[in-house]
């Protein structure tokens, strides 16, 4: 009877597992099914039931509506609707979010500087510990299996990985969380404490993605795209420990309770030599065939990702299994549109910026029209927004004599809030598939960023060097036939004129490499940089020659002293009339997200984030 018992329980768990795998779970999971009993002896005694429940953990964090750690394109169909790892850069200057769609109002709120305290935020916030307590209850149990140790450290690590990403996420938003190592009840009284120190949980979190990196294998056998192994580990390790190293950097002299104390260089070494293991590993390169006019973005638009040398983690996408909607919504009038500024900030074909102390780069022709942005430019702009006579290279005809750019109120075709159309994901036999069953991938790691980091983790060291600059930036150069960038030949941008040449220059790099992948936002939190989201995003020009050429669009406008003539121009202004018309950056409390309402309420010995 007892063997019978063990065998119907056994299955039962299994059968929840599995379900738990396939679907999005939620919090309700740990409500059905008390997990005491998922903790019975039927229960940890094998590697496959060790690995179905890591399994269910990876489902839980692709919940980008709950979680938000920048995973891929939401856990189902709906969720790739408005709240993709693509839509980050919304917060930024990089791109807009339209105002004319209410579900990117949050995105807006954050862009704007007009987000509050609130209840729980829609998306990316303070929300969903069953993670956390999935994690951890995996942690406590995976070595009652007696399984031998080197089998139960690769889950360990596994669940490991996941809780630093998850802390660094939290710690990233809100400055300190309370660290919590164990599965609690509803009555422990962690639940009832003060939050830890940033110190406390950023050295838990560098612990925990130690141990993924010396216990995770370097590869599993026979996986789909979408198990970390060790090199997953590193890269984010070097991006956890980038972001946190010029964080107390550029902060230094703020609250270190917040802001953690004086010991950037600590982390900075710490990304460094996580993206040099990674580098001199061999195992990842950038993708160059010697096309400079496509290489950037070809491989970006499309749907199998393996055998790419520079994807270095992918979430892959079935119709049988998983689906997203990130073609459908994103392109172009949700988010998919890009900034004056973005547009700004690529470099002439010589390696200089439009505009240098010396006045104006004579290669660079204006923006009169929206051709004339694209003459002599790094050709990664061309790749990232559209030029008008490339829309029969992404096949963007949608009836006769359509043209581009599209403008709010011109009939037909796929409209751009900037004029500005983001080009560089699109797949139009995707988005035509219809809604709801797009199987685009969402690419989280590649060796692009791991370059990116190595050379700013060693510039903010002070140990830059030609051969360093050679390593990285001047890789991605040469996919594009850009010149290098040369240690004693560094342009000087007026427009950044309180940062360093050098340091202009990576974050420039930056910028225009991992466009629209959501980074920028919190690469401006972290260099200390709100002012730049003070600044209003603006769109194409809008003098008498735009009005006459695009004469049916219903557009708003301003004008504006233009940063790189300075004169007075107007220009296409996608947030005039809206409640996000003035962008405010609070250098005393934006640096830093607000705790909501009712997590407050739950616990008297939590403290709001300073100057909420």
């Amino acid at each position: 009877m007892r063997k019978t018992t063990i065998i119907i329980m056994k299955t039962k768990i299994i059968l929840i597992a599995a379900s738990l795998f396939l679907l999005s779970c939620n919090d309700s999971f740990l409500e059905r099914y008390p997990l005491d009993e998922i903790s019975s002896e039927a229960f940890w005694n094998s590697e496959a039931e060790l690995k179905l429940y890591s399994n269910s953990i990876y489902t839980k964090s692709a919940d980008n509506s709950e979680i938000c750690i920048n995973i891929g394109h939401g856990a189902s169909a709906w969720h790739g609707n408005d709240i993709s790892i693509w839509y980050l850069d919304a917060w930024s200057d990089n791109l807009v979010a339209s105002p004319m769609k209410p579900r990117m109002n949050t995105y807006n709120e954050i862009r704007s500087g007009t987000h509050r305290v609130q209840e729980i935020p829609r998306y990316f916030g303070y929300q969903e510990f069953g993670l956390l307590r999935e994690i951890n209850f995996g942690l406590q149990n995976y070595y009652k299996s007696g399984l031998p140790l080197s089998t139960v450290n690769k889950y360990t690590a596994e669940a490991r990985f996941f809780r630093a990403w998850f802390y660094a996420d939290k710690i990233q938003k809100f400055g300190k969380m309370k660290w919590i190592n164990k599965p609690l009840n509803i009555d422990s009284p962690e639940l009832f404490e003060p939050r830890d120190s940033r110190d406390l949980v950023m050295d838990s979190v560098l612990a925990d993605i130690n141990f993924a990196i010396e216990y995770l294998p370097e590869s599993w056998p026979n996986e789909e795209p979408g198990r970390f192994n060790k090199y997953h580990a590193l890269v984010l390790k070097s991006r956890i420990c980038l972001f946190e190293g010029t964080f107390r950097k550029y902060h230094a002299g703020s609250d270190p309770e917040y802001f953690g104390n004086l010991d950037s260089n600590k982390w900075l070494l710490e990304a460094a030599n996580a993206a040099k293991m990674v580098i001199e590993s061999g195992k990842y390169r950038i993708y160059n065939t010697g096309n400079p006019e496509n290489d950037y973005n070809s491989w970006q638009r499309i749907i199998d990702l393996r055998g790419n040398t520079e994807v270095i983690q992918w979430m892959e996408y079935k119709n049988d299994k998983m689906r997203n909607n990130i073609i459908q919504r994103y392109f172009f009038d949700n988010c998919g549109t890009a900034t004056k500024s973005l547009v700004d900030d690529y470099l002439c074909i010589d390696g200089r910026p439009i505009v240098m102390k010396e006045g104006i780069n004579p290669l660079y022709k204006g923006d009169n029209k929206i051709e004339d942005v694209f003459i002599n430019r790094d050709p990664r702009l061309r790749q990232s927004v559209l030029h008008p006579a490339d829309q029969a290279k992404y096949d963007l005809y949608t009836e006769a004599n359509i043209t581009f750019p599209r403008l709010p109120g011109m009939i037909g075709g796929i409209q751009s809030t900037t004029g500005y159309h983001f080009i560089k994901n699109f797949n139009r036999k995707q988005r035509d598939e219809g809604f709801y069953i797009s199987v685009f991938p969402a690419i989280m790691m590649r060796y692009a960023e791991v370059l990116l980091n190595y050379v700013e983790a060693k510039a903010e060291l002070g140990e830059i060097t030609q051969e360093v600059l050679d390593q990285t930036i001047n890789q991605l150069r040469d996919r594009v036939n850009m010149p290098h960038l040369l240690l004693n030949a560094i342009p000087d941008d007026p427009r950044y004129e309180d940062i360093s040449p050098l340091l202009t220059e990576i974050r420039r790099e930056r910028r225009i490499e991992l466009v629209g992948e959501g980074f920028r936002y919190f690469d401006l939190l972290r260099w200390k940089q709100g002012k730049l989201l003070a600044t209003p995003s603006y769109g194409i020009r809008w003098d008498e020659a735009a009005k006459q050429r695009y004469s049916d669009a219903i557009v708003k406008s301003s004008v504006i002293k233009d940063p790189i003539t300075g004169e007075m121009v107007e220009y296409i202004d996608p947030f005039k009339g809206t409640s996000f018309e003035k962008c405010v950056f609070d250098e005393n409390k934006h640096y830093l997200w607000p705790l909501p309402l009712n997590i407050l309420s739950k616990n008297e010995n939590l403290k709001q984030n300073p100057g909420w």
